[in-house]
C-alpha cells in the first residue's frame, strides 16, 4: 500500500538525488505579479481560478469591441502566446473566443468540490530544453520543481503483475525478469541480445531510424525487444490508438528511450516544473489585466460567423481542428484520439493515498482502461491538502476513444496524406493564420506549441506575415499517447 505522495530523498515530486540534479529548476522560481492582489480579493479562493465576469462568460460578442486587429479562435495555449505578445510588443488589440466556459484550453486545471487541484483535460507535466520557453512561461507563474515518474503494473515472467518504473529502467528489468543487471553495461548489453533488427538492416549497433522502418512494431523491436515490447507497449498502444503498432508509423514508438541507467524520470529535460497555483494561473496572468485583450466564452466561432455576429477583424488566429474550418469543402474527418475521464472519489484511503505514483499504468489487455491518475500527489496542490487536511483522494481512469474532445492525432499514411491536403487549403485561405497543435495535425507539447507561437510572433514582427518559422514535424516528437 502506499505511504505517502510520490517522493524522494530530495522531496515530494522529486527524483533520487543524481537525477534530480539534473533538472536546472532549483526552488521556486518565476513571478505571480498579481498573487497578492487575487489573494486579498478571493482569499483561499485565489489558490484555484479567479471567477470571470458575466460579460465573459456570457457567449455575446456584441458585447466586446466592434474592431479588433486580432480575432482569436481559442483560449489555449497558442491564441493565448500570440495575444500577450501582439499586445505588449505591438500594442495590438484582440478578441478571443472560445466554445469552452473556461481559459486555457486542454491545460485548465481547477479546484474541485473536495478541495483537490484536478486538471479537467489529464494530467499535464510541463518540461522543456528550450530557454526561450522557459524564461517566456516564468514570467506568468511562480513554478516548483517537479520530475515527473510513471509506474506501471506489467506481468512478470510468471503473470504476476509488478509495479515497475515506465520507461524501462534496470529495475524493470530485474523485476520482471528477474535478471540481476547492476551497470550500464550489462543493461545495453540485455537491450543488444533481446533486440530484434528490421530485415536488411546492416547498421548494427547504431538504432534504425524512421527511414529504415516500416512502423512502430519494427520501431519498438528494434529498441527493447519483443518481451518488453510485449509486457508493456503492444497492448497499451492498442488501447490508447484503437491500432497497434504494426498500424502506426514508425515515428510514434521513436520516441521510447532506451534507458541503461537507474534514471526513472519520464522525461530528461533541463527544466521541469510545476506552476505553483496551477496552469489556469498562467492565463490568467497573461491575459485577464491586459486592456487590448477581450475574452468570450462559451462562443462558437462557425455559429458566429455564420450569423455575422463577428466583429471587424484584421487576421483570424484559428487554433481549431483543420479538418473543421473546412468542413463545407466535403473533405473526409482527419482522425483524432480522444480520452474519456472516469473520476472516482476514494474517502479515507490507507495513509492518504490510493495508489504509489501520481500516474500508474495498465498496459496489460486484461484491463480495459490506460491509466490512472492520483492527483493528490502533484506538488502545487491547495495549502489545505499539502497540511493533510483533505482526507480523501481523487482518481481519474483514462479510457481511450475515437469520439469527444480530438486530443492526438493518428500519424498513419491516410491521415498524412489526407492533412497536405488541407494543409494547402489552409495556405490559401485569406486572412486566416492556423496555428497549434489541432489546427497543425500534430500533437506538440506545451512547450513545443509555447514556441511555436513565439516564432510565428517573430515572423509576424520581422516581415509582417504570421507564419511559421518551421514545420510542425521539425519539432520532434511530441508526448502524445506511445
Amino acid at each position: 500500500m502506499p505511504i505517502g505522495p510520490f517522493a524522494s530523498s530530495v522531496g515530494v515530486g522529486r527524483a533520487e538525488p543524481e537525477w534530480a540534479e539534473k533538472n536546472l529548476v532549483k526552488g521556486c522560481v518565476g513571478k505571480d505579479q498579481f498573487a497578492k492582489v487575487a489573494e486579498s480579493l478571493f482569499g483561499d479562493k485565489a489558490e484555484g481560478p479567479l471567477p470571470l465576469s458575466k460579460d465573459v462568460m456570457s457567449g455575446d460578442t456584441s458585447t466586446a469591441p466592434k474592431k479588433v486587429d486580432l480575432l482569436i479562435v481559442g483560449a489555449g495555449l497558442s491564441g493565448a502566446v500570440l495575444a500577450e505578445r501582439c499586445s505588449k510588443e505591438l500594442g495590438m488589440t484582440s478578441l478571443i473566443i472560445d466554445s469552452r466556459d473556461h481559459i486555457g484550453g486542454n491545460c485548465y486545471d481547477y479546484i474541485e468540490s473536495h478541495g483537490l487541484r484536478a486538471s479537467k483535460y489529464g494530467a499535464h507535466l510541463f518540461h522543456t530544453n528550450f530557454e526561450r520557453v522557459w524564461e517566456y512561461v516564468t514570467q506568468f507563474s511562480e513554478w516548483e520543481p517537479f520530475d515527473h515518474r510513471v509506474k506501471g503494473l506489467v506481468p512478470d515472467k510468471d503473470g504476476v503483475k509488478q509495479l515497475v518504473p515506465i520507461p524501462p529502467t534496470m529495475e524493470t528489468v530485474n523485476t520482471l525478469f528477474r535478471t540481476s543487471i547492476q551497470t550500464e553495461e550489462q543493461m545495453a548489453e540485455w537491450y543488444a541480445q533481446n533486440r530484434v533488427m528490421p530485415a536488411g538492416y546492416t547498421k548494427a549497433p547504431e538504432l534504425p531510424g524512421v527511414s529504415e522502418l516500416a512502423n512502430s512494431e519494427e520501431a519498438a523491436l528494434s529498441r527493447v525487444g519483443p518481451e518488453l515490447y510485449d509486457k508493456i507497449f503492444k497492448h497499451y498502444t492498442k488501447k490508447q490508438w484503437d491500432k497497434y503498432p504494426s498500424e502506426l508509423d514508425a515515428s510514434v514508438m521513436l520516441r521510447l528511450p532506451c534507458r541503461t541507467t537507474t534514471d526513472d524520470r519520464y522525461f530528461g529535460d533541463k527544466w521541469q516544473a510545476l506552476p505553483k497555483r496551477g496552469y489556469t494561473r498562467i492565463f490568467e496572468n497573461m491575459l485577464l489585466h491586459d486592456p487590448n485583450i477581450t475574452i468570450r466564452l462559451n462562443c462558437d466561432f462557425f455559429q458566429l460567423r455564420d450569423a455575422g455576429k463577428l466583429p471587424e477583424h484584421g487576421l483570424i488566429i484559428y487554433t481549431g481542428p483543420i479538418d473543421s474550418y473546412f468542413a463545407q469543402q466535403g473533405m473526409p474527418k482527419l482522425e483524432y484520439r480522444s480520452i474519456i475521464f472516469k473520476e472516482e472519489w476514494v474517502e479515507e484511503p490507507q495513509d492518504g493515498f490510493f495508489q504509489e505514483a501520481m500516474v500508474v499504468n495498465y498496459p496489460s489487455p486484461d484491463v480495459e482502461f490506460t491509466r490512472i491518475v492520483e492527483y493528490k500527489h502533484v506538488i502545487n496542490q491547495p495549502t489545505a491538502v499539502k497540511n493533510g487536511q483533505i482526507k480523501g483522494t481523487l482518481l481519474a481512469k483514462e479510457f481511450s476513444s475515437a469520439t469527444g474532445d480530438p486530443y492526438y492525432p493518428v500519424p498513419n499514411p491516410k491521415n498524412n496524406e489526407l492533412y497536405e491536403k488541407y494543409r494547402k487549403l489552409a495556405e490559401a485561405e485569406p486572412g486566416v493564420a492556423f496555428v497549434g497543435r489541432l489546427a497543425s495535425y500534430k500533437y506538440f507539447n506545451m512547450d513545443q506549441a509555447i514556441l511555436n507561437a513565439l516564432e510565428m510572433f517573430d515572423n509576424l514582427k520581422e516581415t509582417g506575415k504570421l507564419e511559421p518559422k518551421r514545420k510542425p514535424e521539425e519539432f520532434g516528437p511530441g508526448d502524445g499517447p506511445k
